[in-house]
């Protein structure tokens, strides 16, 4: 906008220069055509007093005075010629140094002016006085003056040009740190706060945008804090399900299992066929009961991982990475868990057990990895989890999202709801997932 303003008055001053030459010029050409005009009037009366009061001298001496008297005429040149229309000694007249340029002497120059005078002496005609116009005198004046005039309008501009540089500075300075808060506001940094200029306009927009930022504070603090409350609710029911399923379903498993066996000793006591066709019976429901035993455990797991809140959250974490490894031979799959507090608050603990399960889960299913790596620590206040795969990585123009499949928006969503940042980062080969969490416990509000 400085650049643009600066331009703006550049050429609001190279009109106005054009302008002033403009008129310079016709006030300067209708001078010189009066100076000339009145110089040309004066030569013919001249050479009359001159031969009047010179009747009785020689032509010689007559033709010095007069080409004396002729040199202090302005703006005309006199060249005299003998009865012959021969040019006289003392008549010729001599060329002066030019000051001003030719293209501006043919701006200035009046239409080309002759006059012809005769000298008369007693009645004879002992000669002609060519009477020129010559504006060069006057043209050397205007160019004088303009170039004066010009160099003191040329340092004017460019001090007013610095002045007003400085001056465009220190206005606008304020609408490069609205710049910069809105900038922060796009980073999702709600403390952003603008200086309250001199400036009323700017004023005005800096008050404005500094109640835009407090008000989406606010608003993120709301939501953040009904989300919260939302993944509490959630893990409440969670835990509640998965303690159902624990409490009554287990029991129902094993009672199932126990009766099963109870039949199949009754019915090794049977005679054949039907002791065959029991035993048959019970094996089948035992493989049942066996294999829905195997989809609860995996259930429970998924509502709330076995040991989260009961032993240290490395160890945990360090479970989940054996058995993934587990179930992975053919991929190298390692944790490396700074040393870490026992338990960073329910939410916290959880949320970071759930990223570092759906961080592997993507490497492995998705990246086409032969290694990867976890990491958690304890750094500053914050606790950095760091999942990095040797795989394919994000494929170009590919939103993040829609990159790692459904699992990354729902962790953004965990993790924006506690604070915390996270980003998926390219790295040579594959990708590195990189998330940030507040270390301190969260209290739990109430709804």
């Amino acid at each position: 906008m400085r650049a643009r303003l600066m331009v703006v008055v550049v050429l609001i001053n190279l009109v106005a220069a054009a302008i002033s030459g403009a008129v310079i010029i016709h006030k300067a050409r209708t001078a010189t055509e009066v100076e000339t005009a009145a110089s040309l009037a004066v030569v013919e009366p001249l050479v009359a007093e001159t031969l009047q009061a010179l009747q009785d001298a020689p032509l010689p001496g007559l033709f010095r005075t007069l080409s004396f008297r002729f040199q202090g005429l302005r703006h005309v040149r006199v060249t005299l010629l003998d009865a012959a229309d021969r040019p006289t000694e003392a008549g010729t007249p001599r060329e002066g140094t030019r000051r001003a340029p030719r293209w501006f002497a043919r701006l200035i120059a009046p239409p080309a002016q002759r006059h012809e005078v005769p000298l008369l002496l007693r009645g004879a005609r002992i000669g002609t006085a060519l009477v020129t116009a010559e504006p060069s005198d006057e043209i050397d004046e205007v160019w004088g003056y303009a170039l004066a005039l010009g160099l003191t309008g040329l340092s004017l501009s460019l001090a007013m040009l610095v002045i007003l540089y400085v001056a465009f500075g220190r206005i606008l300075s304020p609408l490069a740190q609205l710049a910069a808060g809105l900038t922060r506001l796009e980073q999702q940094d709600y403390d952003a706060r603008v200086d309250r200029p001199d400036t009323r306009e700017l004023a005005v927009i800096a008050t404005r945008f500094n109640r835009l930022a407090e008000a989406l504070g606010a608003a993120r603090a709301a939501n953040l804090r009904l989300h919260r409350r939302v993944l509490t609710a959630e893990e409440d029911e969670r835990r509640r399900t998965a303690l159902e399923l624990h409490d009554e379903f287990g029991p129902c498993l094993f009672a199932l299992e126990a009766n099963s066996s109870s039949i199949a000793r009754i019915a090794g006591t049977l005679d054949e066929p039907a002791r065959a066709r029991l035993i048959q019976r019970t094996d089948d429901i035992a493989a049942i009961v066996t294999r829905v035993q195997t989809i609860n455990r995996a259930l429970l797991n998924r509502l709330r991982p076995a040991g989260l809140g009961q032993v240290p959250l490395s160890r945990c974490l360090e479970l989940l990475v054996r058995e993934v490894a587990r179930h992975h031979p053919e991929i190298a799959v390692e944790g490396h868990f700074a040393p870490l507090r026992p338990g960073y608050g329910d939410l916290v603990d959880l949320t970071i057990y759930r990223c570092v399960q759906e961080g592997l889960t993507n490497a492995l299913r998705h990246a086409g990895a032969s290694r990867v790596t976890v990491e958690v620590a304890d750094e500053d206040g914050s606790l950095r989890l760091t999942v990095d795969d040797d795989g394919s990585g994000l494929a170009e123009g590919r939103d993040e999202e829609r990159g790692e499949g459904r699992g990354l928006p729902g962790m953004r969503e965990r993790v924006e709801a506690l604070g915390g940042r996270l980003a998926l980062v390219p790295r040579e080969p594959g990708t590195g997932l990189r998330i940030t969490l507040p270390a301190g416990t969260l209290e739990e509000e109430a709804p």
